[in-house]
């Protein structure tokens, strides 16, 4: 029975890796087409004249949570005011900071509190004040205070609540987004015959690239550990999973740190689930849910190109934060949604990614540690078929290898402009050097983190959001210089003031 047993998990974990890799294998040909297809029928010159003074160009809010990010929150703001668009607003949602935070902003924009009407159209803790400036040159800047949510989601809402404009963008305090990002993520609704919800864009490592005055100057792979294996993850998750599974329109989420949303569709739905540990993923399964469910074809497409920078976890301690949070947010998002799982109704998403998710997403660790918890078992007793063993282990790992080296060719030379770093041959040598080194000096602590995050799931443990302590961007020399925005451009910042956000 025990030879059973250990040869039945042997086949399952060899066909499992297999139906795995042919799942990427797809995924990689799939986005090999798309951005192919982007490359060449993708002309951003053309847009601008198409929008800069059209009457009928949508406007887009951007919603910026912020608690305690004295660090950032300048050059942040620095950033919102010099995107290239013509009609924009941003929003940064002061979720109650307890640092210099909300004291920088007034001092560096001359602010003072206004009346305002607001609406609460989605739940969100009670809006303190409003404050705009007293300089012109900052007239459409208007910064937004509210009482502490708990949560990043809570903070949103509200961002959601004063934004004025029919979409919106959801981003982080720590990111700095591309010049022509809206642009990008415009396009795809004006472009498209089905009503598109919400539009997921590549977002990479800040670290080791050098921003001022909320622009990028030169990109660069970062040359910390942490920051420069997640620069090959999120390489990975987007421009090979992500433009993989938008090419069936079954993107599981769009980005909390970066993402562009349906304003309407994402106020019918409730917005925000504060409750949420993965309050992106939730957003956008109740958004195809109610799709779905009046019978109207959408989509969410995924955008190639960089559209933001941001800083990632620098140290263990933060990456294991996140990614605890991350796991129990993917097992709390699965057992809400466990009614979609092959359920036709839902098409693509029910029938095909919900099931990957379980099995590939979820699972993945236990398989994992599983597998190796029998290996240590069959070394033990003098049972290793190593013949077997050295065949998935390099099947494996070289198929991985062979994926990032994909995703650096696609990278350099298959998409648009969105990956010229300065040091190109440095750079891509750094990011193969980190594939070959991932399953060894990474992975692992992404296996126990997902593991740590689900005990605490089904322990009930009680999890606090902790704010992620961000150092700033290289480069950027604050309140040194002044920035005027374009005449056009229209600016109403929220700030976020949360207690323990993640």
């Amino acid at each position: 029975m025990k030879n059973f047993i250990f040869d039945f998990y042997g086949y399952f974990v060899f066909f499992y890796s297999l139906l795995l890799i042919l799942i990427y294998t797809l995924c990689m040909v799939a986005s090999f087409i798309n951005q192919r297809r982007e490359k060449f029928f993708f002309s951003i010159s053309y847009i601008k004249k198409l929008l800069t003074d059209s009457p009928y160009t949508p406007g887009i809010s951007i919603v910026v949570p912020a608690f305690n990010e004295e660090n950032s929150v300048i050059a942040n703001v620095k950033s919102m005011l010099s995107v290239d668009y013509p009609k924009f607003e941003v929003i940064i949602v002061n979720d109650g900071s307890t640092d210099f935070t909300l004291d920088k902003l007034i001092s560096s924009f001359d602010l003072v509190e206004v009346p305002f009407a607001y609406r609460e159209l989605v739940k969100s803790a009670p809006v303190r004040r409003i404050l705009k400036s007293r300089q012109k040159a900052y007239s459409i800047l208007t910064v937004v205070d509210k009482e502490n949510g708990g949560t990043k989601a809570d903070a949103s809402n509200a961002g959601i609540n004063v934004a004025q404009y029919p979409y919106f963008i959801d981003t982080d305090v720590d990111c700095i987004i591309e010049k022509n990002a809206l642009y990008r993520l415009i396009w795809p609704v004006l472009s498209n015959h089905k009503k598109v919800i919400a539009v997921s864009a590549t977002m990479m490592m800040s670290q080791g690239s050098r921003f001022v005055d909320g622009r990028m100057q030169y990109e660069r792979v970062p040359h910390s550990l942490y920051p420069l294996f997640q620069e090959l993850e999120y390489m990975r998750s987007y421009l090979v999973g992500k433009m993989g599974w938008a090419s069936i329109n079954a993107i599981s989420n769009v980005s909390g740190g970066f993402g562009f949303f349906d304003r309407e569709i994402v106020i019918a739905v409730g917005g925000y689930d504060s409750n949420s540990f993965a309050e992106d993923m939730d957003l956008i399964i109740r958004m195809v849910k109610y799709m779905r469910e009046l019978g109207i074809p959408y989509k969410i497409p995924q955008i190639p190109e960089t559209c933001c920078w941001t800083e990632g976890p620098s140290n263990l301690v933060l990456l294991g934060r996140q990614r605890t949070r991350w796991a129990r947010g993917l097992i709390q998002w699965s057992f809400i949604h466990h009614k979609i799982i092959l359920n036709p109704r839902y098409r693509q998403v029910g029938m095909l990614l919900m099931p990957y998710m379980l099995l590939f997403e979820l699972l993945a660790p236990f398989i994992e540690v599983g597998g190796f918890g029998m290996f240590i078992w069959l070394i033990l007793t003098n049972s290793v078929n190593w013949t077997t063993v050295w065949v998935i282990f390099l099947m494996i790992y070289f198929f991985c290898l062979f994926q990032s080296t994909v995703i650096c060719f696609f990278s350099y030379f298959v998409g648009s402009t969105y990956r010229r770093y300065v040091f190109a041959r440095e750079g891509y040598i750094l990011l193969v050097i980190a594939a070959m080194l991932e399953p060894f000096l990474y992975h692992p602590f992404i296996t126990f983190f997902s593991l740590k995050g689900f005990f605490s799931y089904f322990t009930k443990r009680n999890f606090k959001w902790k704010n992620m302590s961000h150092k700033g961007f290289e480069g950027d020399e604050e309140n040194k210089s002044v920035f005027v925005p374009a005449e056009n451009a229209t600016i109403s910042v929220v700030m976020q003031k949360k207690e323990g956000e993640l």
